[in-house]
């Protein structure tokens, strides 16, 4: 990143190229790797294929010589999904075909921008029915389900780590993840326990 960033303010060129840094996802946990040894997810529950915070929360910085503020931070809940509208939007290429992605452009340049209803997540990790994992964001409010358990509930704005199962005392926010997780998912050959109707095993 420091090459490509001296590069290209040598050529001339930082002000006509946006820098982004991500990751497609947290910290993982494979091949005697032990993502507590650095604190990689700096705290935050579970680590890659995991759908807490740990998993799927990871830092993006963004650079824009003239362009974007520096030292700007921003809580908007965007996900990968919404690059290619982004992109596509700085590039002005029209998109003709349906996405869920929401460019974040506007948020970048801070002015008002759109904001997604919801996030939804599923993972299927491995054969059993307790493998395939789903997860939906409202807000502050985030759900998490494995196999057809009862959804936990958390509000990251008090407990961004997770600690604290909340789902007893909001069964109307379950409720609506709940609703959320069952039209959101797809049957797929890959993950044979994704598109089933969660409601019929008896849980929220």
């Amino acid at each position: 990143i420091r090459r490509l960033f001296h590069t290209l303010k040598e050529k001339g060129e930082l002000e006509n190229t946006i820098i982004i840094f991500t990751s497609d996802n947290g910290p993982h946990q494979e091949h005697f790797h032990k993502y507590r040894f650095f604190n990689s997810s700096g705290g935050l529950r579970g680590h890659k294929r995991d759908l807490y915070e740990g998993g799927i929360k990871v830092p993006m910085i963004v650079y824009w010589k003239g362009k974007i503020n520096e030292g700007r931070i921003t809580n908007h809940p965007a996900t990968f999904y919404d690059f290619m509208p982004t992109i596509a939007e700085l590039a002005e290429i029209p998109i003709d075909f349906k996405t869920d992605g929401i460019s974040f452009l506007n948020e970048l340049f801070e002015e008002p921008q759109k904001k997604h209803e919801f996030l939804y997540w599923e993972i299927q990790r491995g054969l059993k029915v307790n493998d395939f994992c789903q997860a939906v964001r409202l807000d502050d409010w985030k759900g998490v389900r494995s196999g057809y358990k009862n959804v936990e509930l958390f509000n990251l704005q008090k407990d961004p780590f997770e600690k604290k199962d909340i789902s007893q005392d909001h069964p109307d926010i379950v409720k609506e993840i709940n609703q959320i997780m069952q039209a959101s998912s797809d049957k797929s050959k890959h993950y044979p326990y994704s598109g089933m109707n969660q409601g019929k095993y008896g849980h929220q």
